[in-house]
């Protein structure tokens, strides 16, 4: 009877064993990874014999699922005010917005299993880990990242609505991306990993790193991680077997001839968050790397991170106040960066030969890496952005309500706001749209605008009651002017929100107009020199009476004013509010 019953429990105890590993770790070939109803239900049974451990759903994704947060406390506390009333951190871990790109889903499942099971959850850090973002491409299984070394099938780049949700962030036509920025907004996070896998040139490393471009986060925060999370977590992967390097393009296609540093502005997850004035990684395992080994690496870098965490956690928290408090007073924002190319740090890489040979299909030149011929060079690494364009925050933006999904996604993202009381003339500046490039065909499904040039007017325009007014002495003053500023390379104007003040709505009838527009230069002298002027400088204009009738027209009181007006008011004095 006794040995029936320790053969009972020693089978009971593998089952448990056994139904606690992953799918990835129950496959004979490493070289599988969960389908979205595999991880949900693994993590449900984890949920289920862990008090520790709790799923949270936040809103539906374009394919209706929830999204479902995977929540590790130590203390069991789940609500994310008391959280930080306590004094607790964060660490948000987004798995999944590529689904080709799966290491962190199948990582992040051993990992939260282990820290439960070794007892190992921090005592002033609570572990947010989204485990699947992109159900939608998730659930599209394939074959379809046709370089990629494994796993055997995966999911699919694009959502449901087919949007690369990695760069939905800022605009939010997803309602994946809304569900991710309520979570951002719940919790609060003081820094957050997105886990992905690179392509391009084949080298050495299993894993490259992304981090917060040093240049475009804020200074207080800066200085901490490239002098020391940063060069740390470098140290541990390479000490576990993990050498990384930074990611970043090759300067003429290839990584020995120079690495650009990679720059995240606000429609990536990591521009979003760094908006925030959170810490922020993204790491790319190489797609020529066995799955294995890109599950494990991104296993290390997860534990390593949280360790060092842990170890500065009051550091990073005072940090990250400080930040806010800072960005609350600034007064000048950029906009727009790029490389400067005079300031040139040098790297080791360690790569393979590049060489070329006939192609077998064209007959042409191709290229190869020879595996057999490894190398370390010392590279250039391009890793300094100057600012190329900047605003001087006004004291307040007033929005009309009638743009509504800005004031939805300021909601969303908790800018404090207020609404006018009542109908109210105020006497502002507004821009008018004066050149700027459009793309010739969509991105994302948006006709970008770049290369904006502005001509701010004094001008007195009518509000309504209703209309909301937002000050900029807020914490979140990137996300308002980065997002308000029309200049901004990921600006709401950028991505199209305000394209209907593009169009006229008024024109003329010539042969009625004429008659005026004679009455009208009879009776304005400086309208008539003005129009002279323009006809000595532009002899096609000088050559047509349409032309001629338009300038008169876009010259007078009769040409409407918000043609080309951005919307949006900058209040630049102090002006007394009647507020809500």
């Amino acid at each position: 009877m006794k040995k029936l019953l320790l053969a009972l429990f020693s089978c009971a105890s593998f089952l448990t064993a056994h139904a606690q590993l992953t799918p990835f770790e129950l496959s004979k070939d490493k070289n599988y990874t969960a389908t979205y109803a595999e991880v949900i239900t693994y993590y449900k049974k984890l949920a289920a014999a862990n008090p520790q451990m709790k799923l949270i759903n936040y809103g539906t994704t374009d394919i209706g699922k929830p999204l479902t947060l995977v929540v590790l406390s130590r203390d069991k506390v789940f609500d994310p005010l008391l959280v930080k009333k306590q004094g607790k951190q964060v660490l948000l871990i987004n798995n999944g917005i590529h689904p080709g790109e799966p290491e962190g889903i199948d990582a992040s499942m051993m990992w939260a299993r282990d820290l439960l099971k070794k007892n190992a959850l921090p005592k002033d850090i609570v572990i947010c880990m989204i485990a699947l973002y992109n159900i939608d491409g998730s659930m599209n299984r394939g074959l379809s990242r046709v370089s990629q070394n494994g796993p055997r099938a995966y999911g699919f780049r694009g959502n449901y609505r087919n949007l690369d949700l990695n760069r939905d962030f800022i605009k939010a036509d997803s309602r994946n991306a809304l569900a991710f920025e309520r979570i951002v907004n719940t919790w609060n996070p003081e820094i957050f990993l997105d886990n992905h896998t690179s392509d391009g040139a084949d080298y050495q490393y299993v894993m490259t790193l992304i981090e917060t471009q040093k240049d475009k986060q804020n200074p207080i925060l800066s200085k901490y991680t490239s002098e020391t999370l940063t060069p740390e977590l470098y140290k541990r992967m390479k000490k576990g077997g993990f050498e990384m390097i930074p990611y970043g393009a090759g300067e003429r296609g290839l990584p020995d001839s120079g690495i650009v540093s990679f720059l995240e502005t606000p429609r990536f997850a990591t521009g979003y968050t760094a908006q925030r004035n959170i810490i922020s990684y993204i790491t790319e395992t190489h797609m020529l790397k066995s799955f294995d080994k890109r599950v494990y690496a991104t296993y290390d870098f997860e534990q390593h991170l949280l360790d060092i965490f842990v170890r500065d956690a009051k550091l990073i928290g005072e940090l990250k106040r400080k930040a806010d408090e800072q960005v609350a007073k600034q007064k000048v924002f950029a906009l727009n960066w790029d490389v400067d190319r005079d300031k040139v740090d040098t790297i080791t890489f360690k790569g393979y030969a590049a060489l070329y040979k006939p192609s077998d299909v064209s007959g042409l030149k191709r290229l190869y890496y020879d595996r057999n011929q490894p190398y370390a060079k010392i590279v250039k690494y391009y890793n300094t952005y100057k600012v190329t364009d900047s605003a001087t925050k006004p004291i307040a933006y007033v929005i009309p309500q009638a743009w509504g999904k800005v004031i939805d996604l300021f909601k969303l993202n908790s800018v404090m706001m207020h609404r006018l009381a009542h109908d109210t003339t105020l006497n502002l500046q507004m821009y008018y749209l004066g050149d700027f490039k459009t793309a010739q065909r969509p991105f994302e499904g948006h006709y970008l605008h770049s290369g904006v040039k502005l001509e701010p007017t004094e001008m007195k325009v009518k509000f309504y009651e209703g209309d909301y007014v937002v000050y900029t002495n807020q914490w979140l003053n990137r996300y308002i002017v980065e997002t308000l500023e029309p200049q901004g390379v990921d600006s709401f104007f950028a991505w199209n929100f305000f394209d209907s003040v593009l169009g006229e709505k008024e024109y003329f009838s010539n042969y009625v107009f004429e008659d005026k527009a004679a009455e009208m230069l009879k009776n304005d002298p400086e309208l008539k020199k003005k129009l002279d002027d323009a006809k000595a400088k532009d002899p096609k204009l000088a050559g047509s009476a349409g032309a001629q009738l338009n300038f008169i027209y876009r010259n007078s009181i009769y040409f409407e004013k918000t043609y080309l007006r951005y919307p949006v008011g900058r209040i630049v004095t102090d002006a007394k509010l009647d507020l809500k």
